[in-house]
């Protein structure tokens, strides 16, 4: 073997040897964690709370029966459109037609008990007054008993006119009464609208509301031009919600639609669940928001099923981060400071999760190693956080996985998974 062939091996053993050397070293290094990477940019927001409820005419009437009886005529069905005053149904008129009839024959009595009441007590008025004129002028034909007779007789008498007269007030008061139910039996419509429930057919008897409110109601008028959803919100998200904020609403009867809506009302009180005597630490708590529908179809029906999505606030072109890549870090230093100091010296508003607790993102450098940095968050869209302080356009931070950024520290060694097909993003990009 020659000089020169030995010294080719011998360096070819040496850059192998190097090799195994720098791979073994590369192998017991630090190993890469793989996750998702994003640049902090800037993009629109919309915040929202979504509640489902039912939806409702805004106003309509419950009708019920003032007396009890068999209904003899039914004029409508259900889905009929009706105007104010027209004739609904008719109950059984025939008994409470004989008790007018009988309260009128007793006040005909009465006032004939009246008629002579009054002549019986003008009579002994005038025989009281002649024997009083008779003494008058000669004492010795009537005596004082006679005369004392005579006037009792008619003080007597006039006090039997005035009973004679109340008893023709109270038979005119009976007599109203009777005529009262008689045009209960009568039922008419008290507001223009549609049929929406009809709980009655001809010949069933109806039953007095007061009764039994729920089984007494004979039918539901609605008025259709205006209808409403009423939803039940939690109360960690009520607070945002104000009169007047814009609504999507998506009805499940018509799929392919969605209408618009505003906020009319937002109760004041809690909705308590049925049976429910007090709050309960356990028991969700929710408030009721009516939202006014703008453009519902003529199909709507009352106790459609609806989904709301109450638009609470909107922002234009702000910073955002993806809302997995918000997390939470302990920080000894945090516990008696309102911030800290971010990367580049500048000092980031932070929000304490607890006594040591910092909300904030992985930021990755240069050397694909991350750095945990305080943020300060705004409104919540359905991907993105707004980033109020903390971060600059452009930063890269770690945007997934969750589990990824939940076992990574400060300092450890990242790289960038492969790109997917990502679908579009609900927020627009600025």
């Amino acid at each position: 073997m020659s000089k020169r062939m030995k010294w080719s091996l011998i360096g070819a053993g040496v850059v192998g040897v190097a090799v195994v050397i720098v791979s073994m070293a590369a192998t017991r290094g630090p190993k890469a964690t793989e996750v998702r990477v994003e640049a902090v940019m800037k993009r629109d927001l919309v915040a929202s709370v979504t509640a489902s409820g039912q939806v409702q005419p805004r106003t309509k009437v419950n009708l019920s029966a003032d007396i009890t009886g068999r209904i003899v005529r039914l004029a409508v069905k259900e889905g009929d459109m009706v105007r104010e005053g027209q004739f609904l149904l008719e109950i059984d008129p025939r008994q409470f037609e004989g008790s007018v009839q009988r309260t009128e024959a007793s006040l005909a009595s009465a006032k004939a008990a009246v008629a002579q009441a009054k002549a019986s007590f003008d009579q002994a008025q005038r025989s009281y007054q002649r024997s009083a004129d008779i003494r008058k002028s000669n004492p010795g034909l009537i005596s004082e008993e006679q005369l004392e007779q005579l006037r009792t007789t008619a003080d007597v008498n006039k006090e039997l006119l005035s009973a004679a007269q109340h008893m023709v007030d109270q038979n005119v008061a009976s007599l109203k009464d009777a005529k009262w139910q008689l045009s209960r039996t009568t039922i008419t419509a008290p507001m223009t609208g549609r049929i929406t429930r009809l709980n009655v057919e001809n010949g069933e008897t109806a039953i007095q509301g007061t009764l039994n409110k729920d089984a007494a109601t004979l039918l539901t008028i609605s008025d259709m031009s205006v209808l409403e959803t009423k939803v039940k919100v939690d109360e960690t998200d009520v607070a945002r919600i104000t009169i007047g904020d814009s609504a999507i609403v998506q009805v499940d009867a018509f799929p392919d639609t969605t209408f618009l809506g505003k906020v009319v009302k937002i109760s004041n009180s809690s909705v308590k669940a049925a049976g429910a005597t007090g709050t309960t630490t356990d028991q969700a708590i929710d408030y009721e928001v009516t939202i006014q529908l703008v453009n519902a179809p003529k199909d709507t029906r009352p106790d459609f099923s609806a989904t709301a999505k109450i638009i609470t606030d909107t922002r234009k072109s702000v910073l955002s981060i993806p809302i997995i890549a918000l997390t939470v870090r302990e920080n000894e230093e945090l516990q008696n400071k309102d911030t800290v100091v971010a990367m580049g010296g500048k000092t980031a508003p932070t929000k304490q999760v607890g006594k040591k607790d910092v909300e904030g993102v992985f930021v990755v450098a240069t050397d694909n190693k991350v750095a945990f940095r305080p943020v300060k968050v705004g409104i919540a869209g359905e991907k993105y956080f707004e980033v109020v302080s903390g971060l600059k356009d452009g930063d890269k931070i770690v945007g997934g996985t969750y589990q990824a950024i939940r076992e990574l520290k400060d300092g450890a060694l990242v790289k960038e998974a492969p790109a997917k097909d990502a679908k579009k993003p609900a927020e627009k990009k600025s």
